[in-house]
């Protein structure tokens, strides 16, 4: 990034943060999207923690935040520790090349992957990125033989040969080459003879399971981290097989669901998380995982995990059950959007229940649901399911209103497809009207004008593109947890 963009950004911040640092949540404007420090600060060292342990080398995504300063949460601080980072816009990586130099000031290796298949436009922007980082600084995403010529070419405007992932489709159909295909080894070829004419480093293989954010029951979101690792090392034993003396390559697996399950306590001999509701031992898969892992790292491959939307999660998430409910609740959720109650309407929902408008439409929100599990029948038909765009937390006029299920959660085992509270309803551009989900005869707790509520999002990464910066508040500091104590800001647009 030049010089008079990092100069704007930081007199930004620093007018964002006179203005806001000592206020309360019920004084600053509305709609506001809120981090809590604790819990992103939580959900990193668990991720690293959990990647340490397993031996695996780990490598973040920061485009659901797209900032400094919770990128540092996610790398951590250890010297020895590689600075791995994944970006989807090229101002990300232009915005974070700053912070990647600081730390190879300090000794930690760094690199940025470009995590869109290449395209031509991006060329001038992602040689500018790779000669400020040096070698080995600036990793690219192919999946088309007619990408080459732009790798290349930033090879020769930058002086410096990027590192290729071949991006794997692992049976998403988003982006990227199966293995399978007649495709596949016509690309390992060109890349392979690439390679021997010295302007790229074939680097390794990348998956990406998004189908994971359907996963409705604990387990199947690891038995889907073991098959992207199949993958992944199927793809790369193409490679071997072609150049058998080539240099290790990174097998790089995950999506937030399927790369946090290694937090499993089932990876450890202890187990001091309560479990939930396993249906059926996740044990036998952890040891196949952590079985294939040994092997494959003596084979010379090196084994990688990558996520992004696991610092801030979301209802996505929580629906998922990736996690034991002792790490994946909305307890673990570190995001929310403060917004107003700007009108009520006591008797107009389903059943004479009361709605309520705020402020907060798609355009804080996002417009992305949370998928029902359509494969669970549950024979109690109080159910209920979750159908909004955004849940209220028990936070203000709501503390102490909600309702938890046996496990003491609010989104509890069976969420989505059995919800208890307000939620966001029904939305439209800048209107989110409120809509009450509730046991019969249960009334709805109050909500009146000018009331302020905080909703937890469906998806953090299409939520927070509404907003120029996070207002952060720290929940470890009892009784001011509500204080705004920094401001950080985003880096918007491509």
């Amino acid at each position: 990034m030049a010089k008079p963009m990092m100069e704007e950004l930081k007199q930004k911040q620093d007018a964002l943060r006179a203005r806001f640092v000592g206020k309360q949540l019920s004084e600053v404007p509305t709609p506001s999207v809120v981090l809590d420090l604790k819990q992103v600060t939580v959900n990193c060292e668990r991720m690293l923690k959990a990647a340490e342990n397993l031996g695996l080398q780990w490598r973040a995504h920061i485009k659901t935040h797209k900032t400094t300063e919770l990128t540092r949460l996610q790398v951590g601080n250890r010297p020895t520790t590689p600075v791995l980072l994944i970006v989807s816009t090229i101002l990300e990586a232009e915005n974070i090349t700053p912070l990647l130099q600081e730390y190879q000031s300090k000794g930690r290796h760094a690199n940025v992957l470009f995590s869109f298949p290449l395209f031509a436009s991006a060329v001038p922007r992602l040689a500018a990125v790779s000669s400020q980082l040096g070698p080995d600084g600036l990793s690219v995403m192919i999946d088309h033989v007619d990408q080459l010529p732009y790798v290349k070419a930033i090879h020769t405007s930058s002086g410096h040969p990027p590192r290729v992932f071949i991006k794997i489709d692992v049976n998403y159909g988003r982006a990227g080459v199966k293995t399978d295909s007649s495709e596949y080894p016509a690309l390992v070829d060109v890349l392979l003879a690439a390679e021997h004419e010295g302007w790229l480093v074939l680097h390794g293989v990348y998956t990406h399971a998004g189908q994971s954010y359907g996963a409705r029951r604990l387990g199947d979101a690891m038995q889907t981290l073991h098959a992207e690792f199949i993958h992944a090392h199927t793809a790369a034993r193409k490679i071997r097989e072609k150049s058998p003396d080539h240099a290790p390559l990174v097998l790089s697996v995950g999506a937030t669901p399927t790369a946090t399950t290694i937090q499993s306590p089932g990876f450890t001999e202890e187990c001091n998380v309560p479990m939930g509701n396993l249906r059926g031992s996740m044990r036998p898969v952890e040891e196949e995982l952590m079985e294939l892992w040994g092997v494959w790292q003596k084979e010379g491959y090196v084994l990688e995990i990558h996520a992004g939307v696991y610092p801030t999660l979301d209802l996505q998430q929580v629906a998922t059950h990736a996690r034991q409910i002792g790490l994946l609740s909305e307890q673990d959720v570190g995001i929310s959007v403060v917004a107003e109650v700007a009108s009520v309407y006591p008797t107009r929902g389903q059943n004479s229940n009361p709605e309520a408008l705020i402020n907060a439409g798609s355009l804080a929100l996002g417009r992305e649901p949370v998928s029902l599990d359509n494969k669970t029948s549950y024979s109690d038909q109080t159910a209920k399911p979750y159908t909004g765009w955004g849940a209220l937390m028990p936070w203000g006029v709501l503390a102490g209103t909600e309702e938890k299920d046996k496990s003491g959660k609010i989104l509890g085992e069976r969420f989505p497809d059995d919800f208890r509270g307000w939620q966001v309803g029904k939305i439209s551009q800048e209107h989110g009207i409120l809509t009450w989900v509730g046991a019969e005869g249960k009334k709805a707790p109050e909500l009146k004008v000018g009331d302020r509520v905080r909703v937890w999002p469906n998806h953090a990464c299409i939520m927070g593109a509404g907003f120029e910066y996070y207002l952060v508040v720290d929940s470890r500091y009892q009784g001011q947890e509500d204080e705004v104590r920094d401001v950080w800001c985003r880096w918007n647009g491509w």
